[in-house]
């Protein structure tokens, strides 16, 4: 089920709030329970056992500490075992069909074995039932006795599917006890709105270009528009992304939750390092609190810091998908960072700091959308006019009409703080009443906006629902 769905909407989420909202507080973590199990459910049911498999390991996991104590031998012992299951767990449902390819590809011939299906979101919620056992062993957080505690941190449908990857440590507290206020209802609506309109408007719109312009072989296309396709399918993840993200968040303020922020526009970024820590910031921080960290960190040579960085970038490429293109691209942005950490090019760049990164950023995204480093690299040099161009009569004027120029100029100007700093410096001047009546009227518009787009589009998945 798909946020930016009729079904979602208009039938999901009301029926939802409406249940939880006139329950009493200990009734509510097993409706919210019962209904996260049921939008899982509604995306593949065959794949639910997945997900419960994932969420008795881990709560096996918490309990085993309560035996085998956190610090000692076999308390080491348990923690590697159930840190192994879960990516155990990952392995075989991502990875068996990208280890099979590789074996074949060695082998020289077919296996003749059957592909197995992703099981939507199991990257997210096997990194959270992870952080649990983790943060329990360390002491950041207590070991759960009740199961139901457990399912309803790893299955919660706000941020099941694609993130942001929520910390057992940082909900804990607010999965046992928390308050649903008027104006927390209303903040979370804003926000879930604001996530709908990048995704139904901004997103989709420029996924037309992108898919079409990606669809085709790169010796078809002209510079110009693989530019226009590179540019678009950058705009189209972001705001895909982070809407997700928005939504997600907002979803959580009408539940009573504070899931941390995901995305800090990371498109104003001075280095390739700052681009990553405001993009998918949840992500970032889990490889920096549970493998950075554990290898090392910083705290150790200098050679050891460079291991530490692959390590981390070979495993976020690698998280993204099982394919090649993921993990050069992750190693492409790893090479990058440990440039900068080296030489500190980026600092002597002075405004065209900006630049670097945005064109970083738009080349290394290509590798990420290709089907294969082959098309990539194809690809890549019809940006620069270094293949023969086969042009099939596309010209630049046959992607771009009005509104979609007007989109791609919203869309360069909504990544930045430009919009947000403008509303404060109005709302700055308003009275608080006054400031309430604009909000609520701008949000009644936009989401009036969405439901137009929502209604008379087709089925467009999140891109992140693949990882």
């Amino acid at each position: 089920m798909v946020f930016s769905s009729v079904t979602f909407i208009f039938a999901f989420l009301p029926v939802t709030l409406i249940v939880y909202y006139l329950l009493r507080s200990r009734a509510r973590n097993w409706w919210l329970l019962a209904v996260s199990l049921f939008f899982y459910a509604w995306g593949g049911l065959s794949f639910l056992p997945v997900m419960l498999v994932s969420i008795l390991i881990n709560y096996a996991g918490g309990m085993g500490l309560i035996r085998f104590r956190p610090g000692t031998r076999s308390g080491k012992a348990w923690l590697s075992f159930i840190i192994a299951l879960n990516l155990a767990l990952l392995g075989y449902w991502k990875y068996f069909n990208f280890g099979v390819s590789i074996a074949e590809g060695i082998a020289g011939r077919s296996f003749g074995l059957p592909q197995v299906a992703l099981p939507i979101g199991i990257s997210f919620f096997t990194f959270q039932g992870i952080s649990y056992v983790v943060d329990a062993y360390r002491g950041d957080a207590q070991v759960q006795k009740n199961p139901l505690i457990i399912a309803l941190y790893i299955s919660m449908f706000p941020q099941l599917i694609a993130g942001p990857i929520v910390r057992y440590r940082d909900v804990e507290q607010q999965i046992q006890s928390r308050m649903v206020t008027q104006a927390e209802i209303a903040a979370g609506i804003r926000r879930f709105t604001i996530g709908l309109a990048k995704k139904s408007v901004l997103a989709n719109t420029f996924a037309v270009n992108a898919d079409k312009i990606f669809a085709m072989q790169p010796a078809q296309n002209t510079p110009d528009i693989a530019w226009l396709g590179a540019v678009s399918y950058l705009l189209q993840l972001y705001f895909d992304f982070s809407g997700y993200s928005d939504m997600a968040i907002g979803l959580g303020h009408m539940l009573g939750f504070r899931f941390l922020e995901n995305f800090n526009y990371p498109f104003i970024s001075k280095s390739a390092g700052e681009y990553w820590r405001r993009w998918h910031m949840s992500l970032g921080t889990w490889f920096h609190q549970y493998v950075y960290f554990p290898l090392g960190g910083s705290r150790c040579s200098t050679a050891k810091i460079y291991r530490n960085i692959i390590v981390v970038w070979f495993l976020t490429g690698l998280w993204h998908g099982a394919d090649w293109t993921y993990v050069v691209w992750g190693m492409l942005y790893c090479l990058a960072i440990v440039l900068e950490r080296s030489t500190g090019f980026h600092k002597k760049l002075g405004p065209f700091a900006h630049v670097y990164v945005m064109l970083l950023a738009v080349l290394l995204h290509v590798i990420f959308r290709s089907p294969d480093l082959g098309y990539a690299l194809s690809y890549l040099r019809s940006m620069f006019g270094l293949i023969r161009c086969q042009n099939v009569g596309f010209r630049i004027g046959w992607y771009l009409d009005r509104y979609t120029v007007f989109l791609l100029v919203l869309g360069a100007v909504a990544c930045t703080p430009a919009l947000r700093r403008l509303w404060e410096k109005l709302a700055g001047h308003m009275s608080e009443g006054v400031r309430t009546a604009a909000a609520n009227g701008i949000t009644l518009l936009l989401f009036g906006i969405c439901v137009l787009y929502v209604m008379t589009s087709t089925y467009n998945p999140f891109i992140y629902f693949q990882f």
